[in-house]
């Protein structure tokens, strides 16, 4: 089966072709950044309109250039939530309205799935069951995943998700945006042990996240900083640092306690700050250490892209699930709440 898959969900057009027997057979994608960069952060209208500008042309050049007609397509895949709703109403229009001319089935893709089977991209994909660590500007939780569609949330963040910690952060550091990469960029020229921020609910039982109280932290620390004198580029990449290694201990912790309570001993990583260096050395010398093994992406399908859409759209379809008609979109969608591929092969509802 081949699909196509279309990501809308936020600042970034991704548009990918994917083959259940050959593979990904090409991938495109667009992003909004300097659009957005002079705001500081993404601007929900702008957004919309610049899919809808970017979104059919990039398609037509995706089948061209992966030499994929009309014709060969057997199945098209779109995210449908969660996300900004105008974005995700874009993608959701275009691929309903294609599978309509094309006379194939449609359906509709959870953003945070699609981030969690990217790893399966890859030459050496993870087997299932595993621990997922979700952790984007928008999500951080931990899921314990027994197949696709099978996903039971062990923690996540009662505030702040990691990426937005990291933005904010990045905004207190009068960093450009997108912050997150920023940030990390900063810190390796950071000095270890000058400050030490809190690891948040590292000494409470469970699961579950805090950033808040790790910013206002970062927050304070930069205020006493600016009191003493003008902030320098040292202080601010030595504070970087400090944030990012508490954030990263942080999952690191959490990561290990979710392997051991679980019993699993695979952990994958997915979403934009899985691509953050410091946190997959980290999670790697803690999998050893637990005789475990770790798996992620590649880093240009940890942020938002079409190929983990065209992907998990794919495994859906190939087991018969589908859309009817309707064209919806979700900018709130819990994943535990989607059905396992194990479920009957009927449209899905809306």
């Amino acid at each position: 089966m081949r699909v196509l898959g279309i990501e809308t969900s936020c600042d970034e057009t991704g548009i990918a072709i994917y083959d259940s027997e050959q593979g990904l057979q090409g991938d495109a994608l667009y992003s909004q950044v300097k659009m957005h960069a002079r705001y500081g952060g993404v601007i929900p209208e702008l957004a919309s309109r610049d899919h809808i500008r970017k979104t059919l042309p990039m398609i037509r050049q995706l089948m061209e250039d992966s030499g994929s007609p009309a014709s060969s397509i057997n199945g098209i895949a779109y995210t449908a939530g969660p996300g900004l709703i105008g974005a995700l109403l874009v993608g959701a229009s275009i691929g309903r309205s294609l599978a309509m001319a094309w006379n194939v089935p449609a359906i509709g893709v959870h953003h945070m799935e699609g981030h969690l089977l990217a790893p399966m991209l890859e030459a050496n994909p993870p087997s299932f069951p595993f621990v997922a660590l979700l952790v984007s500007g928008g999500h951080t939780q931990l899921v314990a995943v027994t197949g696709v569609g099978e996903y039971r949330l062990l923690g996540e963040s009662l505030d702040d998700a990691a990426g937005e910690a990291f933005d904010k952060v990045a905004k207190m550091l009068g960093l450009a945006y997108p912050g997150g990469p920023r940030v990390a960029a900063l810190a390796t020229q950071g000095t270890p042990g000058r400050f030490v921020f809190p690891r948040p609910m590292i000494n409470r039982p469970g699961l579950e996240f805090s950033f808040s109280g790790l910013k206002t932290a970062v927050r304070n620390t930069l205020i006493e900083l600016g009191k003493q004198a003008e902030l320098t580029e040292q202080d601010k990449a030595d504070v970087a640092r400090a944030f990012e290694e508490a954030v990263v201990q942080t999952l690191v912790i959490k990561c290990r306690r979710a392997l051991q309570y679980s019993g699993l001993k695979t952990l994958i990583i997915a979403g934009g700050v899985s691509a953050n260096k410091r946190l997959r050395a980290s999670l790697q010398e803690m999998v050893d250490s637990q005789r475990s093994q770790l798996f992620y992406a590649q880093p240009k399908f940890c942020t938002d892209n079409g190929a983990m859409i065209a992907y998990a759209g794919c495994q859906r379809l190939l087991a018969g699930q589908h859309e009817g008609l309707a064209i919806f979109a979700r900018p709130r969608w819990p994943l535990e709440s989607l059905s396992s591929l194990r479920q009957s092969a009927a449209p899905l509802s809306t």
